[in-house]
C-alpha cells in the first residue's frame, strides 16, 4: 500500500535518507529501534494516556450546520484545533517526545515555522524535564511573536535564524546543522513528514490518529465510515497525512490537499510545491521541492508560516504521482477570506493555514449532500495581526 515505505524509507521513488555522514549513526540507530518502540504495548499505553488525558483527544467531529447550508454539502471540521496548545503538533511531538526517552536521549532539538510545532514541542519537554532548542526563522518570529513568547515560558532555548529566507526551510538547516554538532546525546524531532527516513514514517503513523478517530466519529454521525472528502492543508504534509491515512485507496474517498500558492503559481512568490516544483533532494529526503535550474533551492511566499516550505513530504509525492491524491493551489487572499468565513458563520476562527483547506470548497466538484471531512489542523490566535491588516483593508 503506498502509505507504506519499502525498507529502505522509499513510497515509490521518493523518500530515502540522503544524509551527511556524521548522521549515519543516529539515523541508523532511530531506523534500527522506532518500530519495535512504536509497536511495543507500554509506549502505546503511555502515549495513548496523554494524547487522552494531556492532549485532549479525542478531538471533536463537528457538524458545521451554517457552513454545510452555504456550500450545499454536509461538512463536518475535524477539530484538532481544539488540541493542548491549539493545532495537530502536540500528535506527533508527544509520541516522538517518548520515542527519544525510550532511546536514552537528552535534548531535544526542534525546528519551527508558524510556531505551533515549537510550541509543542517546548509543552512536552516541560512535561518530560527534557531541555529543548527550537530553531526559527526571524521572519517567522516576526509575524509569529506570539508563539515565541509561550516557547520561551515553557523553557525553551529558541535560536533565531537570520540566514536565506529566514522561513521554516532555513531553520531546518540549522536545526540539522546543530545536530551534526551535537549527535549522541540530541533527538532531532521532525515537525511534519519530511526529512530522512524513518522521520516521515514516523510522524505518519503518529499522525494517523486523526483518521482513525474519524472512522470512528463518521460512523456513529453518519453510519458509515468513509466521508465522500477529505480536505486539509499541506506545507510539508502532516496533517493532511494523518487525516488521509485510514481513507487511502480506499476507493471511496476523494483526498485533497490545500497548497500554499501565495500571490499565485506563476508569479514567483509561491510555495505550491507539487504545482510548481520538480524531484530533486533536500531535507535528506528525495521529493518534489522548488528549485532552479542548476538545483538551489527557490525562495518560497505564503502568509502562512507553516506552509512556506519548498519542499512536500515524500509520501505525499508518491500519493500525487499516483493519482491517490490532488493538491490544489489555494491563494493568499482566498485562504483569509475563508478564514473570515468560518469566522462569521460558525464562531471558529482557523489558523492560517487551516484556512486553505477551507477555500478548497470553493475550488473542488462535489455533489449535493456529500460528506466532506476537514481537518482543521489549527486555530487562529497566532494569526491575528495577519488577520487584523486583512481586517483594515476591507473597512
Amino acid at each position: 500500500m503506498e502509505i507504506y515505505p519499502d525498507i529502505g524509507g522509499f513510497y515509490g521513488r521518493f523518500g530515502g535518507a540522503y544524509i551527511p555522514e556524521l548522521l549515519w549513526a543516529n539515523v541508523e540507530e532511530l531506523r534500527e529501534k522506532y518500530d519495535s518502540i512504536l509497536s511495543c504495548s507500554s509506549y502505546r499505553e503511555e502515549l495513548e494516556g496523554l494524547l487522552r488525558d494531556f492532549v485532549g483527544r479525542p478531538t471533536p467531529l463537528y457538524f458545521a450546520a451554517a457552513l454545510s447550508r452555504e456550500s450545499g454539502a454536509k461538512i463536518y471540521l475535524k477539530r484538532e484545533d481544539l488540541c493542548h496548545t491549539g493545532s495537530h503538533k502536540l500528535n506527533n511531538v508527544t509520541g516522538q517526545a517518548l520515542l527519544a526517552v525510550r532511546m536514552g536521549k537528552k535534548q531535544i532539538i526542534a525546528e519551527t515555522g508558524a510556531g505551533q510545532h515549537g510550541v509543542a514541542t517546548a509543552t512536552v519537554c516541560a512535561l518530560l524535564k527534557l531541555p529543548c532548542t527550537v530553531f526559527m526563522g526571524s521572519r517567522d518570529m516576526e509575524r509569529q511573536m506570539p508563539n515565541v513568547t509561550r516557547m520561551r515560558m515553557l523553557g525553551a532555548r529558541v535560536i533565531e535564524v537570520e540566514s536565506g529566507s529566514r522561513t521554516l526551510k532555513d531553520a531546518t538547516n540549522e536545526a540539522i546543522r546543530h545536530w551534526i554538532n551535537n549527535p549522541a546525546e540530541s533527538y532531532y524531532l521532525i515537525g511534519s513528514t519530511i526529512g530522512p527516513h524513518p522521520y516521515p514514517d514516523i510522524v505518519t503513523r503518529l499522525q494517523s490518529v486523526i483518521s482513525r478517530e474519524t472512522i470512528t466519529q463518521l460512523e456513529k454521525a453518519e453510519g458509515r465510515k468513509e466521508p465522500d472528502h477529505v480536505l486539509a492543508c499541506v506545507g510539508g504534509g502532516s496533517n493532511a497525512a494523518g487525516s488521509f491515512y485510514h481513507f487511502t485507496g480506499n476507493g471511496k474517498t476523494i483526498l485533497t490537499g490545500a497548497e500554499a500558492a501565495g500571490e499565485g503559481t506563476d508569479s514567483g512568490k509561491t510555495a505550491a510545491t507539487i504545482c510548481t516544483g520538480s524531484e530533486g533532494i533536500i531535507h535528506g529526503s528525495r521529493t518534489l521541492l522548488m528549485q532552479t535550474g542548476d538545483g538551489q533551492v527557490r525562495e518560497t511566499h505564503s502568509l502562512s508560516a507553516g506552509l512556506d516550505y519548498p519542499g512536500i513530504g515524500p509520501l505525499h509525492a508518491r500519493l500525487n504521482e499516483k493519482g491517490l491524491a490532488r493538491y490544489i493551489p489555494v491563494k493568499d487572499h482566498e485562504a483569509v477570506e475563508a478564514a473570515f468565513r468560518l469566522t462569521k458563520l460558525e464562531g471558529i476562527i482557523p489558523a492560517l493555514e487551516s484556512a486553505h483547506a477551507i477555500a478548497l470548497l470553493k475550488k473542488i466538484s462535489f455533489n449535493p449532500g456529500s460528506i466532506i471531512v476537514i481537518c482543521l489542523s489549527g486555530r487562529g490566535d497566532k494569526d491575528m495581526e495577519t488577520f487584523e491588516k486583512y481586517f483594515e483593508k476591507q473597512t
